[in-house]
């Protein structure tokens, strides 16, 4: 069992930033994959950004490319994505998920994660 914390999440105005946090216990997760999603009011759940055990490989959805950056530490057990230029179509609640992937591979599609945390709410106001 892997138990997934996230933090980071507020509200921030449009062009603003922030670092969300996902911190992972219970066993290592430095041989999976890592990933963040995020879930809009009545919308699916839906990928935004997903990085390899060893952190050589990452994607993320098109609309965040440029704006997103996820990486990881695997010494602390963490996963991290740094958002800028937020807008107000990135409010969400955000989750991080956890894959067990020691090939490197990284994993992008919801059904496929093992392990959830419970969501930070992000908001951007215009």
């Amino acid at each position: 069992q892997v138990q997934l914390v996230e933090s980071g999440g507020g509200l921030v105005q449009a062009g603003g930033s922030l670092r969300l946090s996902c911190a992972a216990s219970a066993r290592t997760v430095s041989r999976d994959s890592l990933g963040w999603f995020r879930q809009a009011p009545g919308k699916e759940r839906e990928f935004v950004a997903a990085i390899s055990w060893s952190g050589a490989s990452t994607y993320y959805e098109d609309s965040v490319k440029g704006r997103f950056t996820i990486s990881r530490d695997n010494a602390k057990n963490t996963v991290f994505l740094q958002m800028n230029s937020l807008k107000p179509e990135d409010t969400a609640v955000y989750y991080c998920a956890a894959k067990w992937a020691p090939t490197g591979v990284v994993v992008r599609t919801t059904g496929e994660y093992d392990y959830w945390g419970q969501g930070t709410q992000v908001t951007v106001s215009s």
